[in-house]
């Protein structure tokens, strides 16, 4: 890709002439040297501004033209080489940038008659040098050398697509600078005046040396610059979720956008975690800091999030142990989060938080609530006293978690960006229905998501849609030998008033099975529920925390086989521990539609 930079800096003033003007010796002949090093001193520090290698290559062309040469044009290796990987070389360079001045600005072409085109010099736009050929080797050494002796010549015809040595301009008016980083050869600059100002002397081989080398080094922090960033995104991408469940009566969608200021690796992340009972817990945190740290950490705290989750505990009880783990732990960096947990059969929610923003409540009305939560002190400080709240969460209401990256800026504080943030959901649920939640989901960002972040954005909505609860059955039974029994005739009822008989005989051999494992373990009564969405689902709950495991019985014994039945005959099943025991299920897809004709 070739950039054109139109136009360069006007020349500099007159008391500071441009490295290349004529300058007379004498009493004042330390002036020349003077100049040179003030022009360096305001070139390198143009080109060191880059921050990515075509603002970098930008910087060099407006230093260099006019004030240096007339004519600059940048040559990269495709692909650059990066760090200290070894290997062969690349073999093409690809014209990247170039500048020149116009013949019709007297000022930047000199007192000189103007000549007929001299700053229509052409650039190839690829060039394959030999491996053992001049221009190889040239680029190799990474001296700058003028191009006025044959074998140079041909080298710089190289570099402007000539078919010919004499399409180069004669004397010493084409400079090639090489561009040598640390380890490789990046490219070249090739720098041309035109016949209507003198010739580079051998000081401007000094200067040109300079800036070469200056770019290089630019050039080489822009490329590790935009390594890391991506290998910081893509590390903190692996961290979250690569989707989101599916859960039935809940719809869900997210956002992640990366600072678009730092190139470290942030602590936001989100999740959503499936329940016993069909409920799921929605997850945000954010750890302070941008660091490898600070995203170790948050891998650390997601993980035990998940497993406090899979136990069924309140969300205050969650976030109380996740405390207690992150004080083992031992790091001094804290965290927010908040926990949330959805009952889509009693369309409850559940909330608490560990210092962490409020979440935004959008109810079916459009009405947009920032949900009251305890704050409760951040993950890691060790003094818990972290509370839940519950609220009513309607079918057709969304629930909006988010980090602080969304509502904080230089510009205004959080409490601000908090009622700026429900003002943008008010207007997007001002029509006649609820916006999809993908689009809702950019409402919410506004215009942070085109870029000038300061902080990592993490993003999690959640559009409840309830459960109907005629499609819910449950049953508390009694640890005995005839509750198997029980169980089938109230599954074969169920089934038969859900219009689901084909699935009977399976469901109520699998039900039997599960149950009479739990009643040789249950001290309590157990609970047997049946659940109808787009699968039909049975749990079985026990307070037993003995997790059933499948195994092939032997011909002699006499059970053994309940397990082995359910996994033959369930499309899925698990057993998952709670903090009341652990619950059984599987499920068993519904039956085609019946289809007209």
């Amino acid at each position: 890709m070739t950039k054109q930079l139109g136009g360069g800096d006007p020349a500099p003033p007159a008391t500071q002439a441009p490295p290349g003007t004529p300058l007379a010796a004498g009493p004042d002949a330390a002036e020349p040297h003077t100049d040179r090093l003030r022009y360096l001193d305001a070139a390198t520090r143009r080109i060191a501004r880059g921050m990515n290698l075509d603002e970098t290559l930008h910087e060099l062309c407006r230093a260099a033209v006019p004030a240096f040469t007339d004519t600059a044009f940048v040559h990269l290796y495709a692909p650059l080489p990066v760090g200290d990987e070894s290997g062969a070389a690349p073999g093409v360079l690809r014209l990247r940038s170039a500048d020149r001045v116009s013949p019709r600005d007297p000022e930047a072409r000199g007192s000189g008659p103007p000549p007929a085109d001299p700053y229509a010099v052409p650039a190839a736009e690829v060039v394959t040098p030999a491996a053992d050929g001049l221009l190889s080797k040239l680029l190799q050494d990474g001296c700058p050398v003028f191009a006025n002796t044959p074998g140079l010549t041909s080298a710089a015809a190289e570099l402007l697509g000539a078919t010919s040595a004499p399409a180069v301009p004669a004397g010493r008016r084409l400079i090639i600078a090489p561009l040598h980083g640390r380890s490789h050869v990046l490219g070249s600059a090739v720098l041309i005046r035109g016949p209507g100002r003198p010739e580079f002397t051998d000081d401007d081989l000094i200067v040109a040396s300079q800036l070469a080398t200056h770019t290089a080094l630019g050039l080489e922090k822009a490329m590790l610059y935009e390594r890391e960033a991506a290998i910081a995104d893509t590390l903190q991408r692996t961290m979250l979720p690569p989707s989101l469940p599916e859960p039935p009566g809940v719809r869900l969608a997210s956002r992640y956008l990366p600072s678009s200021r730092t190139a470290q690796v942030g602590g936001d992340w989100y999740d959503a975690i499936p329940l016993p009972g069909n409920r799921v817990a929605l997850v945000i945190g954010d750890v302070m800091g941008h660091s490898m740290t600070s995203a170790a950490i948050m891998g650390q705290l997601r993980t035990s999030v998940q497993t406090l989750a899979g136990l069924d505990l309140p969300p205050d009880e969650v976030l109380h142990h996740l405390d207690e783990q992150a004080v083992r732990l031992g790091s001094e960096h804290t965290a927010t989060c908040l926990y949330a947990m959805y009952d889509p059969v009693q369309q409850r929610l559940l909330v608490s938080s560990a210092g962490h923003l409020p979440p935004v409540l959008l109810h079916p009305d459009g009405r947009a609530e920032v949900l009251q939560v305890p704050p409760g002190a951040p993950i890691g400080v060790g003094s818990g006293g972290f509370e839940s709240v519950e609220t009513h969460a309607p079918a057709g209401a969304t629930l909006l978690l988010y980090t602080d990256g969304l509502v904080e800026s230089r510009d205004s504080d959080v409490l601000a960006g908090v009622e700026a943030l429900r003002a943008r959901l008010r207007a997007a649920s001002s029509g006649s229905a609820p916006p999809a939640l993908e689009k809702l989901c950019d409402e919410a960002l506004g215009a942070l998501g085109a870029g000038g972040r300061d902080d990592d954005i993490a993003l999690l909505a959640a559009r409840f849609e309830g459960i109907l609860p005629e499609t819910v059955a449950y049953w508390y039974m009694a640890p005995r030998p005839q509750t198997a029994g029980q169980a089938r005739r109230l599954t074969r009822r169920t089934l038969g008033h859900w219009g689901l008989e084909s699935l009977v005989e399976a469901t109520e051999l699998m039900v039997s099975e599960v149950v009479a494992n739990a009643v040789r373990f249950a001290s309590r009564p157990i609970t047997l529920r049946l659940l109808c969405t787009d699968v039909l689902r049975c749990e079985v709950g026990d307070d037993s925390p003995i997790v059933p495991r499948m195994r092939h019985a032997r011909l002699s014994d006499e059970g053994g086989r309940g397990l082995f039945l359910v996994d033959q005959l369930a499309r899925s099943w698990g057993a998952t521990r709670v903090s009341t025991g652990k619950v059984v299920w599987f499920e068993q897809p519904l039956p085609d539609a019946p289809t007209d004709g």
